[in-house]
């Protein structure tokens, strides 16, 4: 298989060595200097975003105009351009895996910490938390990951969904705090505090290995067999992975 990477920084290199250790081919693309015209892309079976979030809708235009129709979103910080990648992936026939965190352990921890709300919401007297912690030159805080999780917890527990100005609601918001320091590759806290005891939910990334295993299984998926155009959630690999072969 081949991949087209765009960001060959901390987590395209991983995705990169991960890919070459399998035996496929990947071609790195970075961001073009100022005033630079790019040259044509390549046509590739996969195409990987792991930039910045600004550069991902033009590295999707990019990709898109030499013919790519396959691609792993990675990147975060790019949900105001959601509405254009839709639009671009629609118009062109093509399917995106869109991830804020690829690692299969991480995925699990989010359907765990969202059926843990659930539950602490019927019992009533807890109140969850987030704390996550990632190395001192991450752009986005809270993280991807974090904010998915809080998605989840609020899912499945409507009153830490926070204050809403438009009808005056008073609600508490969920606390999510963010660490910058190190060179921490990811570490989440789920706290569920009661008033005689506290549960805590955690994962810790030792290295970018468990995402960039990610990566190479979301490309799979989407080679397996024609996928529908638009976006597709990282889930949809998840459940193929843990489906019991009838």
């Amino acid at each position: 298989m081949h991949l087209l990477l765009y960001g060959p920084g901390r987590l395209g290199g991983a995705v990169a060595s991960a890919a070459t250790a399998a035996g496929w081919t990947c071609t790195l693309v970075g961001r073009p200097a100022a005033g630079e015209t790019r040259a044509d892309a390549p046509l590739a079976d996969v195409v990987v975003d792991t930039s910045l979030g600004d550069a991902v809708a033009d590295n999707l235009a990019h990709a898109l105009a030499a013919g790519n129709r396959a691609f792993i979103l990675a990147a975060t910080g790019w949900d105001a351009d959601m509405p254009r990648v839709r639009a671009m992936l629609q118009e062109h026939g093509a399917a995106a895996v869109v991830a804020t965190n690829l690692s299969l352990g991480a995925a699990l921890f989010l359907r765990l910490v969202e059926t843990a709300a659930g539950w602490y919401a019927r019992a009533g007297a807890f109140e969850p938390s987030i704390v996550e912690w990632h190395r001192r030159g991450k752009a986005d805080r809270p993280s991807g990951t974090a904010r998915a999780m809080a998605r989840r917890i609020t899912t499945a527990d409507p009153r830490w969904a926070g204050p809403d100005a438009a009808d005056g609601d008073t609600r508490p918001a969920l606390d999510v705090f963010g660490i910058r320091a190190g060179s921490n590759p990811g570490s989440h806290l789920v706290t569920f505090d009661g008033q005689g005891e506290s549960i805590e939910l955690r994962i810790a990334a030792r290295d970018r290995t468990a995402y960039a295993d990610g990566a190479l299984a979301a490309a799979r998926w989407l080679t397996a067999e024609c996928r529908a155009p638009g976006i597709h959630a990282f889930d949809a690999v998840v459940d193929d992975l843990l489906a019991v072969p009838a």
